[in-house]
Order: structure tokens, then sequence, then C-alpha cells
């Protein structure tokens, strides 16, 4: 790639888990069925966002690996790429995302994949920012961590030792972003799915896509179970 065409370019690159695998808080509402399937209408959403924004080329960062026929079918549909998470938590997954796109992009976009609200604007506003000249852009979550962040540099400060699944996500990492003397932007927050409480705020199309294999929502604090923060796998 040009120098040219790198800074054009921006890859989007959605972190996603197997279906079976995400979503387990929502079984106790939803059932295995239910939540595997509202789980795939949710990976699908963001993938079309990220496709429909036309920024660059999308990429499906998945958990634990490629071979899932879920992830074969994201593929085949919407003619995005895959790409295995790989070990390490989150932060040592996020990292190798970001190092493995800047090779050949001057910006690119991680996003979860648990975001009804997500649109092809929201992420082309984020790349907006970045094109011109932030070294940084979050899309924070309402409940304390992200659902977006986007670079035009890595560096693993930004990565290592954070309290994933708590609420200090956000605040630390912009305190990180400052200690490295980076440009931040911040977009608009954005919720996404974690808990049965959450269901109760679905577009109607999305809760029709668990409601036949579910049969209702169920008690809204049926978990019992901490949520994480934000919408990334």
């Amino acid at each position: 790639m040009t120098a040219s065409a790198a800074d054009t370019v921006c890859p989007v690159m959605v972190f996603a888990k197997a279906p079976g695998e995400a979503k387990t808080r929502l079984i106790p509402a939803l059932g295995a069925a239910g939540a595997g399937a509202l789980h795939r209408r949710l990976v699908m959403h963001c993938l079309r966002a990220a496709r429909d924004s036309r920024l660059g080329p999308v990429e499906l960062w998945c958990a634990p690996d490629t071979s899932d026929p879920f992830f074969r079918e994201c593929e085949r549909r919407l003619g995005i790429s895959l790409w295995a998470q790989g070990e390490g938590d989150l932060g040592a997954r996020m990292q190798r995302a970001f190092e493995s796109a800047l090779v050949h992009a001057a910006r690119a976009i991680l996003i979860g994949s648990d975001i009804p609200a997500l649109s092809a604007q929201y992420l082309r506003d984020a790349e907006r920012a970045l094109a011109g000249g932030d070294d940084a852009v979050i899309g924070p979550a309402e409940d304390g961590g992200y659902v977006l962040v986007g670079l035009s540099h890595c560096d693993p400060e930004l990565f290592r030792g954070i309290p994933w699944g708590g609420p200090k996500v956000l605040p630390e990492t912009r305190r990180r972003i400052a200690a490295l003397g980076w440009r931040l932007s911040e977009l608009p927050a954005l919720w996404d799915v974690d808990r049965p409480e959450d269901l109760e705020r679905l577009p109607q199309e999305m809760q029709e896509s668990f409601m036949p294999a579910a049969g209702g929502v169920g008690d809204p604090n049926a978990s019992g179970t901490p949520r994480n923060r934000g919408g990334l796998s």
C-alpha cells in the first residue's frame, strides 16, 4: 500500500466471541438459544455498520479463533476478513489488533459487537477526528467503559494492566492518553447489551431475533452477575 493510500484507509476491527461463549448473562432470561440468536444479530448489525461506513477494510476479530461456522457465515455474507484474537487478556488482544492494522494504515478503529445504536455515521465521526489530527478517539459506554477506540498510534501503555470489566476502564484510559501527551476526542456515549434489563431498550426488530427462541424476556434481574464495562469482547 502506498503512503497516500494508507492515509485515506481506516480499517474497522470488530471484536466478537463465538455464539455460545457470549451473552451468557442473558441465558437465564432468554435461554441459550435466545442469547445466541441475539448475539448473532448484534454482531451482524455492527459488521454492517462498519461496512456501510466505507472507511476501509472490515475485520472480524474472533474469539477464541475463526473456526466457528457463524464467523464463516459473516465472511461469506458480508465480504469481511477473519482474524483470531489470540491469547491474553482483552488489553493484549486489542494491542495485537491495532499493531496489525497500523502497519498498513495511518489510523484504525476497534469496536465491540453488542452495540445496538452503532451507526455508520458514528464510525465516520470517529475517523474524522483521527484524520483531523487527533491521536485517539473514544466512544464511551454508558456503563463506564467504551464501545469504540480509534488510534493513529499504538502504545502498549494504553492496554497493559487495565482493570477490564470494572468502572475504571474509561477514566484510566483517559489518564494514560493524557500521560502520553496525545490529543483525544470523545464521541457521544452509547449503550451496550450485557444484562436482561438492557433487552427492554432493544429496537423491535432485534427483539424479534430472540423472542421466538426465548419465549419472553423473563426476569430482568435473573442473572445476578456483574456486568462487563463497555462493548468490547
